[in-house]
């Protein structure tokens, strides 16, 4: 069976000083994805000083509304701060999808085609990237590569069966603004 990796979390900030850390989820099925065993792929965000490249979910619980996970290769609050703004990735089947119906898998929107409102082109999704608030990156016909904010105001719609994505357009978005499109450099 062919698997993929898909985006699971990011590690946030430390609670506690056994090394718990704050989850932000990212996945529609956390009980499952940071089930006690469960290994994930450790992306250090560019900088760290983190040596983690796979840890091991030893615990996992619910406190509010906030998923805080205990790993095995975290055992003190040190650790724990070391280890903020690691990126977290699961194995999955190639053909798995989330259930929520507005969730998508960094692989399922590559190589979709972005359109305006209006059906006009704007180029191709070639990835995403991750943080506080995830950005579709959208390289347009002229080579650019224009980041857009992956919410529901600016990305109305999503068809993957139609191979395509809608765009809320703003001047300077995707399509650049007058003044930078005049040919006077």
């Amino acid at each position: 069976m062919e698997t993929i990796e898909v985006l699971v979390g990011r590690i946030g900030k430390p609670h506690g000083l056994r090394g718990e850390l704050t989850i932000d989820v990212r996945t529609d099925e956390p009980e499952r994805r940071f089930a006690p065993g469960a290994a994930l792929r450790a992306e250090p965000p560019t900088g760290s000083a983190s040596r983690l490249r796979v840890v091991t979910v030893g615990s996992a619980r619910w406190h509010q509304s906030t998923l805080l996970v205990a790993f095995e290769e975290i055992g003190d609050r040190t650790a724990a701060e070391a280890a903020r703004g690691i990126l977290l990735h699961a194995t999955v089947p190639a053909d798995a999808s989330p259930e929520d119906p507005d969730e998508f898998y960094d692989h399922q929107l590559v190589g979709l085609t972005a359109y305006d409102v209006s059906g006009a082109a704007l180029g191709e999704v070639t990835g995403l990237v991750h943080g506080a608030q995830d950005l579709l990156t959208v390289r347009t016909p002229d080579g650019r590569d224009a980041l857009v904010p992956f919410v529901k105001a600016l990305v109305p719609e999503v068809d993957l069966a139609g191979r395509r994505v809608v765009i809320a357009d703003r001047p300077g978005l995707v399509a650049p603004l007058p003044e930078d499109s005049d040919g006077d450099d």
